[in-house]
């Protein structure tokens, strides 16, 4: 018989704070922040992969949610929407109806549709993995990849990410209605909704990587002026050029999808 899983005063008060978050939740910025918050003090992980599926079980909408900066080639390699890892990863678990599931296996979460995705985990390094979805409901179901977990999952996870569940898919939810139905990782121009998509248009320049560098670091478009030599208003504008390049909106959706680095100028002309 399976042990109930009884909830620390902490865990009950995290629980409640987390729910509460989930309702203002009404785009990637603030969807960025929930799951950075308190969310993490219940399932901690180093990144999420959130799939909306629509009417058809089509891939609608996909996001990848990081704190830390993730190489353009692992972002690649887990969100293309034709053959990318985490539409894999769904398509087997959706399909055999075994959720949540995770890796390690335990019981209470058996990891019998994740064992064929062991060694391209273990070759990125992410072996502790936690994934859970919804039932196909009627126009939209959504699926949820945890990564990088810390330590091993267990019967605690699990029962957090039911928990959880339901406010994780109404918050994509209005998260991809915001945007328009477009995610981060929408179809090159041209392509269909299957194709994989570019990570970005082009490189970002010295410039605008010396810039996102002082935007993580916390500083104020006229404080990065002031260390550049230039105006905040080019500070500003050079900002809206990123946002363009990465497909993002604002500050903190560029510092999250961004490549990590100051670039080294070897002479370069300031502009």
């Amino acid at each position: 018989m399976e042990r109930p899983v009884i909830l620390s005063a902490r865990e009950q008060e995290y629980l409640l704070r987390v729910i509460e978050a989930a309702l203002q939740v009404r785009d990637l910025n603030q969807f960025f922040l929930w799951t950075q918050g308190q969310f993490q003090a219940l399932l901690p992980h180093e990144f999420m992969l959130c799939l909306q599926f629509g009417a058809h079980d089509e891939l609608a909408h996909i996001e990848c949610v990081h704190g830390a900066p993730l190489h353009a080639a692992a972002l690649r390699l887990w969100c293309d929407r034709r053959h990318g890892l985490a539409l894999r990863l769904a398509q087997a678990c959706r399909a055999g109806a075994s959720l949540p599931a995770m890796l390690p296996a335990i019981e209470r979460a058996g990891g019998a549709p994740l064992r064929a995705f062991l060694p391209e985990l273990a070759a990125l390094g992410y072996e502790h993995i936690v994934v859970h979805g919804t039932e196909r409901l009627a126009g939209s179901a959504s699926f949820f990849i945890l990564a990088g977990l810390p330590h091993k999952p267990g019967t605690r996870q699990a029962y957090f990410f039911d928990l959880l569940l339901p406010y994780l898919h109404l918050a994509l939810l209005r998260v991809a209605a915001q945007q328009g139905g477009a995610s981060l990782w929408p179809a090159p121009a041209g392509g269909s909704a299957g194709s994989a998509a570019p990570i970005q248009a082009r490189a970002l320049s010295v410039r605008e990587r010396e810039i996102l560098h002082w935007v993580r670091e916390g500083k104020s478009n006229d404080d990065i002026g002031q260390i550049l030599g230039i105006s905040g208003l080019t500070v500003k504008n050079h900002l809206q050029r990123v946002y363009r390049t990465l497909g993002v909106n604002n500050r903190t959706q560029a510092v999250t999808h961004a490549p990590l680095g100051v670039p080294e100028r070897r002479g370069a002309a300031r502009t």
